[in-house]
């Protein structure tokens, strides 16, 4: 029997080793930025962020919310939309549906009650509430049951800055939705984090392959940089 296809690969190498090693040898043509981008920042609240407050919270790049800020403070100057997600759910949980069934600890999912610390945003995001989108979400996706969909529309954006937190589930989920509806997505690398650096980097894989152009920060920098002032 001839093999047309490949078989599942074994070799031995951590989730970073493909990583870098698939930035360093790209084979794939990149999505790249269109005209007008938006950033959406996902999730990015006390109950994931404060690795000193929660358990529930990770840290990939120390300096991730302050990327986050200069690239906000440019696409506000440039005229372009800047939106901050978070999840949050009544006191008895129940608007969690089935994703908050499997544990009912203080920890949990749908334990991030609206108003509570955990359901706050850090206080080291520098967000504007006069033109910056705020939506809260109960699940993955930043696009799942938010008006995120229609605000790019009407804002004419053609490309998506993903950021936030887990790469390995509400950015990637978001990420995906940005490509299922049509928007050149980007991933700045110093803007996410998880947890574990397998899940991270493994995620950061599949979505470089697949789904998105995992970038350098410094990559969206100076393509804001670039555009005129509003």
């Amino acid at each position: 029997m001839t093999l047309i296809g490949t078989r599942m690969v074994e070799d031995g190498k951590t989730a970073r080793q493909i990583f870098e090693e698939l930035r360093a040898g790209p084979t794939r043509a990149k999505f790249g930025f269109g005209e007008r981008l938006a950033i959406v920042h996902v999730d990015v609240q006390c109950a994931y962020t404060r690795i000193d407050e929660f358990k529930t919270a990770y840290e990939s790049d120390p300096r991730q919310i302050e990327y986050m800020n200069t690239m906000s403070r440019l696409a506000r100057r440039k005229g372009m939309p800047v939106i901050w997600t978070r999840v949050g759910y009544m006191d008895n949980g129940a608007d969690c549906g089935v994703w908050g069934t499997r544990t009912d600890t203080p920890d949990s999912l749908q334990n991030i009650k609206i108003g509570s610390r955990r359901f706050e945003f850090d206080p080291r995001c520098e967000i504007d509430a006069k033109v910056d989108a705020i939506y809260t979400k109960r699940m993955a996706s930043a696009f799942f049951e938010t008006p995120l969909a229609s605000y790019l529309v009407f804002n004419k954006v053609d490309t998506l800055v993903v950021t936030g937190g887990s790469t390995s589930g509400c950015v990637r989920a978001t990420a995906v939705d940005s490509l299922q509806h049509g928007y050149r997505t980007i991933v700045p690398l110093e803007t996410t984090a998880d947890k574990h650096e397998s899940f991270h980097f493994a995620n950061l894989s599949d979505l470089h392959i697949k789904y998105a152009d995992v970038e350098p920060v410094q990559t969206v920098i100076d393509w804001l940089e670039g555009r005129p002032d509003a």
